[in-house]
């Protein structure tokens, strides 16, 4: 980030949470088998383009589940490298979109020339660190159109992400948002609520004096998620915090002396965001902490008026039930060795997110239509 200045960066990206503070925080917490970039046009030395990158060695069977995917992990006993490849990918494994952003002056035309520069440039840079694909991770409903014409342009196939969530805060109260949601989803809100015990919550700005007990949250958290990608270090969780203060806060769960949840978050005047949920699993479906930690951030936009609570991705059929909508994010990509890229495209239907997912089978029908 140091090749950008705060104000050059931010000015491409106006109001956005995920901002230079925040990338320069990641940046430094240390991310194993992640390498950062960042790709920026500048014309007459104005910077009228930039987006955030990463270089990484992918699996390609990130998003296989199943006995394919058991099949899959008997084969890497004998191969480790089996389905890795070295990847170049616009965006970011810890950002909730990827950050594509013009100069406030520019046209659809404009940001299609500027863009094209920007993947000309990429196809080099991955020649270089021999990088045999080139991706894009998660591109916004937003911009679908521009990533529509330009990165199909250069031979890069589209497939469904996960969704984001977000919740629309319009009520005066916890009690008006329970009205809110149907009434089978409103009375089990209550009754978990009502069974989720002595639950003391923290807001802070600095965890360093429970950062361990946050990683072991954190850790516990990761090993039941449905796909891995990046692994978080400690470093991350304290520099976000110091960086992107006062943006970034994290609400804590106490039973008595006893931390069990945290909740890593972003915020504005106009968004909440939840970056990071770690629980202790041993007592979170006793005390339905995932429900508990969801009201908790519901009361806290409704306190301090923030009218959206976004609630990022993952567990988006969860997230509908209890008020949110669903944004499509898509996952773009080619393999630069021609054979090896129609391989993919013939083997992509296994991979897909949505073969099994009506949501987002919804989403990939409404984004065509």
């Amino acid at each position: 980030m140091e090749d950008f200045s705060v104000a050059e960066w931010n000015r491409l990206f106006p109001g956005e949470l995920e901002d230079w503070t925040y990338y320069h925080a990641v940046e430094r917490s240390q991310l194993p088998g992640f390498r950062w970039l960042y790709f920026g046009v500048r014309e007459h030395g104005k910077l009228m383009a930039a987006v955030p990158a990463f270089i990484t060695d992918y699996r390609l069977d990130t998003t296989v589940t199943g006995a394919l995917r058991t099949a899959i992990e008997h084969v890497r006993r004998i191969f480790p490298r089996f389905l890795r490849q070295r990847m170049l990918a616009f965006g970011s494994p810890v950002s909730e979109v990827c950050h594509l952003g013009f100069d406030a002056a520019t046209n659809h035309l404009d940001r299609q020339r500027l863009l094209n520069f920007i993947f000309d440039h990429a196809e080099q840079t991955a020649k270089s660190e021999r990088a045999s694909m080139i991706a894009v991770k998660d591109t916004s409903a937003a911009q679908s159109d521009l990533w529509n014409d330009t990165a199909r342009a250069h031979r890069l196939r589209r497939q469904p992400g996960l969704p984001t969530a977000v919740l629309k805060v319009n009520f005066d109260s916890v009690e008006d948002y329970l009205k809110s949601l149907s009434r089978t989803t409103r009375k089990d809100m209550r009754r978990k609520l009502k069974s989720s015990g002595e639950i003391r919550v923290e807001w802070r700005d600095n965890i360093d004096d429970i950062l361990d007990d946050v990683m072991r949250l954190y850790a516990s958290t990761r090993e039941r998620a449905e796909y891995e990608f990046e692994e978080l270090t400690r470093e991350y969780f304290s520099d976000v915090l110091a960086e992107a203060r006062p943006r970034a806060r994290c609400a804590t769960f106490w039973i008595g002396p006893k931390l069990v949840a945290f909740n890593l978050l972003l915020q504005n005047e106009r968004r909440l965001i939840d970056k990071f949920l770690g629980m202790d699993y041993a007592v979170a479906r006793e005390h339905n902490l995932y429900f508990y930690t969801w009201v908790e951030n519901v009361r806290y936009c409704i306190t301090h008026g923030i009218p959206l609570y976004q609630s990022g991705q993952g567990m988006h059929h969860e997230k509908l039930r209890l008020g949110s909508r669903l944004s499509a994010n898509w996952l773009w990509y080619r393999h630069r060795n021609r054979v090896i890229d129609w391989v993919l495209a013939l083997l992509e239907p296994l991979a897909r997110l949505d073969r099994n997912d009506p949501e987002l089978t919804m989403l990939d029908a409404e984004s065509r239509s």
